[in-house]
């Protein structure tokens, strides 16, 4: 897909990374990839080779695993995203590629990683089944896919609709989060096999703070706390919504998923 055939979805998330960027760098909630090391704790037999990082943002995924020596392509639907995370690996001496295209259609021949990462990016996606077809595509027999996004505990409709409005309003470049259950079937769809997942709860300190990181307009930003005060207990419960020293907290549900591709595929 040429990037000048770019769906609503597509170039929605396009310009709102070109105009963040800025707010994507050290000291953003993802500088720590604490859970990305945990997660690549894992990965037991994989080995260190060719790994890509889809919608890479400003590179902190990719970059943790170019210091442990993987060779890795830093991809993203953003332009400015990828110069600011190539401005990363260089000041900290890392050498990567970077590609910029959507996540729906790789630029890559088949059987080309040994690992696809996407880290908190894939809630922006116009079509997440075809995502995750292209990763499979991608992997080598053996590889290994690392999905850490938002979601949803399955059988929770509520809570679920809750969120996507609230999600929706503060940033209008999000489309969906997706419930684990979702995300194992659209594995399985494309071959892989699911090792491991599990949902941690991820404080998010300050409305503020979230507002800020999406520029969130004033108008929307008063619907949300609309949305907030009209909590339903569904949701108030599931994502411990409160009140920290004047500042509105609470736990969203990020999802930590390993797939593999069979070593026959």
């Amino acid at each position: 897909m040429a990037l000048d055939d770019l769906n609503p979805i597509q170039r929605a998330a396009q310009q709102q990374f070109d105009r963040q960027s800025s707010r994507y760098g050290q000291g953003h909630i993802l500088s720590d990839v604490s859970d990305v090391r945990e997660a690549l704790a894992r990965l037991t037999w994989l080995k260190i080779g060719q790994a890509l990082d889809m919608a890479t943002g400003a590179g902190h995924t990719g970059l943790y695993l170019a210091s442990l020596g993987w060779q890795v392509t830093l991809a993203d639907i953003s332009a400015a995203m990828l110069e600011r995370a190539a401005a990363a690996a260089r000041e900290r001496g890392l050498h990567v590629a970077t590609r910029q295209h959507a996540a729906e259609t790789f630029p890559y021949e088949d059987d080309t990683f040994d690992l696809v990462t996407c880290r908190v990016a894939a809630h922006h996606f116009s079509d997440p089944a075809a995502f995750v077809r292209e990763t499979s595509r991608v992997l080598k027999p053996n590889g290994a896919f690392l999905l850490i996004d938002g979601s949803i505990e399955d059988g929770q409709p509520v809570a679920e609709e809750w969120a996507h409005n609230v999600e929706k309003l503060r940033d209008p470049s999000h489309h969906r989060l997706l419930s684990p259950g979702t995300w194992k079937k659209l594995c399985g769809d494309a071959g892989l096999r699911v090792v491991f997942s599990e949902l941690q709860p991820f404080k998010q300190p300050d409305l503020n703070w979230y507002f800020d990181t999406a520029n969130t307009s004033p108008e929307n930003r008063s619907k949300v706390l609309e949305l907030i005060r009209t909590t339903p207990p569904e949701a108030r419960k599931l994502f411990r919504l409160g009140e920290e020293d004047g500042k509105i907290v609470w736990w969203w549900q990020r999802l930590v998923l390993v797939a593999q591709k069979p070593a026959d595929a």
